[in-house]
């Protein structure tokens, strides 16, 4: 019995495929979060770091900023329309799978990076990020249609409601320490209110029974 070896070349051109591909990965996911917690100025010398990666294996993937941060934006956008489509693949109760999708745009930092990118829509607009925009309101819109199809999402909810709140529940306030704060516990609060029947889903036990907002007193202002 004859068994056929891949050429060696070939097994080292998939490992260097591979590896540039986690690379690529790596970087993405840290410039997502560095640039939620920086904004889009951050240092890139800061994303190499986060990604444990030299600035070099950087600037192979990504010719400068704006090339980087237009890649970060596109996919979350693209993670988050597979995210709606798989709710609603997924999910048998419309209004679960409604509530699926705002708990994983959250944690994408879905909200803030749309933000950025609404604010500077001309300047990372490309066809491929409204493709991937299409696709994502379509996405929810079906999810939100079924909703309401069952009678669990009230009418006057629009995609623009949906969004600006899980768009401020991903933005704590600047200046502003919350004790205590559980993203989750009090977006589902929210949604929670979107419905137009039915009793609220009981609180985790782990979650924290109140939320206390320490500002800066005069003294420690400025």
């Amino acid at each position: 019995m004859s068994t056929v070896t891949e050429p060696a070349a070939t097994r080292r051109g998939t490992r260097t495929r591979a590896d540039a591909l986690r690379n690529r990965e790596r970087i993405v996911a840290a410039a997502r979060d560095a640039i939620v917690e920086h904004g889009p100025e951050v240092p890139l010398d800061e994303i190499a770091r986060r990604a444990g990666i030299g600035n070099a294996t950087l600037y192979r993937h990504f010719a400068d900023r704006h090339a980087l941060v237009h890649e970060v934006l596109l996919s979350v956008v693209v993670r988050s329309a597979q995210h709606a489509e798989e709710a609603a693949e997924e999910e048998a109760d419309p209004f679960t799978g409604l509530c699926r999708f705002a708990h994983s745009a959250v944690d994408e930092k879905a909200g803030s990076l749309c933000a950025m990118f609404v604010a500077s829509m001309e300047r990372y607009d490309s066809p491929e990020m409204r493709a991937a925009c299409d696709r994502f309101s379509a996405a929810v819109d079906r999810l939100m249609e079924r909703a309401r199809q069952a009678g669990k999402l009230r009418d006057d909810v629009t995609f623009g409601d949906l969004m600006v709140m899980i768009a401020q529940l991903s933005r704590p306030l600047p200046g502003v320490t919350c004790h205590g704060f559980d993203v989750h516990r009090h977006l589902q609060l929210c949604l929670d209110g979107l419905r137009t029947r039915g009793p609220s889903p009981s609180a985790p036990e782990s979650a924290s029974p109140s939320t206390t907002l320490d500002t800066p007193s005069p003294n420690q202002a400025g």
